[in-house]
């Protein structure tokens, strides 16, 4: 009888063993897989089935959760949707995440390790905290400033802090309401539909995610290669270069719209916006020299996040001699996101040394404990010292005796750089308004902001003018809104 005893219990041992092994099976190796099945609705429901943590601006939270009551609980809200859509993208139970709603999903939904006061305790349990804030650097007041200038109008503003690299505003237009987007059924569906079939595409990320030709703005990076290359060491003495200038190996004639531009000097050629100095000047450095040069100030890197994905700015590494002199004066296939244009300003204005642009300063716990912050780092050394003290000068005579007198502000020393970038095939459709520049309060040992500004389909036909006229007064505001020290 003990020996019958002794095999049901060594049976019902092995069947235990089996069953724990099947279990350890099942949670531990095939965890993942499990999770990630599309018919697995438990880590949906687990992930709305507490409010999402905050999105910050300043001291004011700009996103929110209500209770939809439904098995997909806590869906998603915006104070002040299309303000800062270009900063928090969506968070859709429908349609996923963008922007800082996703690139800090884990702190946002509570289920990032760094809210555990023990290490990895979230990945042993499989359970979540109260989802945490993601602190931005954005000013609301800039911000405000920068939407608000371009009205609607399609185009996109980035402001960055030089010192720092902190984004300071990061508008898109036109703009769209996040909050339609946030839960489920047919509204949504709709709302998607209509958003993504609108020929204004609000949902593109001007600002980070399209590039433009930058045009004269970009003569900036090229007076700077020269410079550094010390081929150019008195900026006030003429250039041989013959107005209209023949592109070399073609047969294309460059002209330009302001006088005086034939033989001007580099310091002329930038407060005037001269295109036949300005593509000599890049002839002169050559495509290696460029390229180079170029890379310096974040063109070409399509590894940028911040810490969202950032579309690469373009600057070809291969060209013919008359490609690379149209290129040098921001046309051809050089192309450039606002963000990358706001780079260019900040390392002429921080002394030539770039730091790493950034949105997101700091991520905390619910209760505002801290748990991870934004490093500021050097991006890249762009330019010499005394190559950026001359360009900061240059820029300076553009705001007060060129194309971008209407930039000015009293009580600050502003730097710009018009720019008109042309448009469609044959040049036939309205042109891109640029305006790069800085400020430095009277009195402040540094600059308080750099910012560009795009504004697609400008109303001016000629030359910078429409970077004067349709981009400068919206930087303009933004840099008084940085000025006032609001915030």
């Amino acid at each position: 009888m003990i020996r019958y005893i002794r095999r049901a219990a060594a049976f019902c041992l092995v069947l235990l063993v089996a069953l724990l092994v099947n279990a350890a099976r099942v949670q531990v190796f095939e965890a993942d897989a499990l999770d990630a099945n599309p018919a697995n609705r438990r880590l949906a429901i687990a992930r709305y089935h507490q409010p999402r943590g905050a999105i910050v601006v300043g001291e004011e939270s700009v996103t929110g959760s209500k209770d939809s009551r439904q098995q997909l609980r806590y869906e998603r809200t915006y104070k002040y949707g299309p303000l800062y859509a270009s900063v928090t993208g969506y968070a859709s139970q429908t349609y996923g995440t963008t922007l800082v709603e996703n690139a800090e999903d884990p702190v946002l939904s509570g289920t990032s390790s760094l809210l555990s006061v023990f290490p990895l305790w979230n990945d042993l349990t499989r359970s979540r905290h109260s989802g945490g804030r993601a602190v931005t650097t954005i000013k609301a007041s800039m911000q405000r400033a920068a939407y608000d200038g371009l009205g609607g109008k399609k185009g996109a503003v980035a402001a960055i802090e030089p010192s720092t690299g902190k984004i300071l505003a990061l508008v898109s237009s036109p703009s769209y309401d996040p909050g339609v987007l946030s839960g489920t059924g047919r509204s949504v569906a709709n709302a998607w539909q209509r958003l993504i079939s609108d020929p204004s595409q609000p949902m593109l990320n001007r600002a980070i995610r399209q590039t433009y030709p930058p045009g004269s703005s970009f003569k900036i990076v090229t007076a700077a290669a020269a410079l550094d290359a010390g081929l150019i060491t008195d900026v006030e003495a003429p250039t041989d270069t013959p107005d209209p200038y023949v592109l070399p190996n073609s047969g294309t004639t460059l002209t330009n719209e302001p006088s005086g531009c034939g033989g001007a000097s580099l310091a002329y050629a930038v407060t005037v916006s001269c295109n036949t100095v300005m593509a000599r000047v890049g002839l002169k450095v050559g495509l290696a020299g460029m390229v180079d040069a170029v890379r310096k100030f974040g063109f070409n890197d399509a590894l940028l996040r911040i810490p969202s994905r950032v579309a690469k700015s373009n600057f070809d590494t291969k060209m013919t001699p008359d490609q690379l002199a149209l290129s040098s004066i921001g046309q051809f296939d050089t192309t450039a996101t606002p963000l990358q244009m706001a780079m260019v300003s900040a390392a002429v204005a921080n002394g030539g040394e770039l730091k790493y642009p950034y949105l997101v300063d700091r991520t905390t716990t619910a209760s505002g404990a801290t748990v991870s912050t934004t490093a500021q780092r050097t991006y890249q050394r762009a330019m010499y010292p005394a190559t950026a003290m001359q360009l900061q000068q240059m820029m300076i005579d553009v705001v007060r005796n060129g194309t971008g007198t209407i930039a000015a502000i009293p009580g600050a020393t502003v730097g710009g750089k018009t720019g008109t970038a042309q448009n469609g095939v044959g040049n036939i459709g309205s042109p891109y308004a640029w305006f790069i520049s800085w400020a430095r309060a009277d009195g402040a040992d540094r600059p308080a902001v750099a910012v560009a500004v795009v504004v697609e389909d400008a109303s001016a036909k000629r030359g910078d003018i429409s970077g004067g006229g349709d981009a400068a007064p919206i930087a303009r505001a933004v840099m008084e809104a940085a000025l006032a020290g609001t915030p």
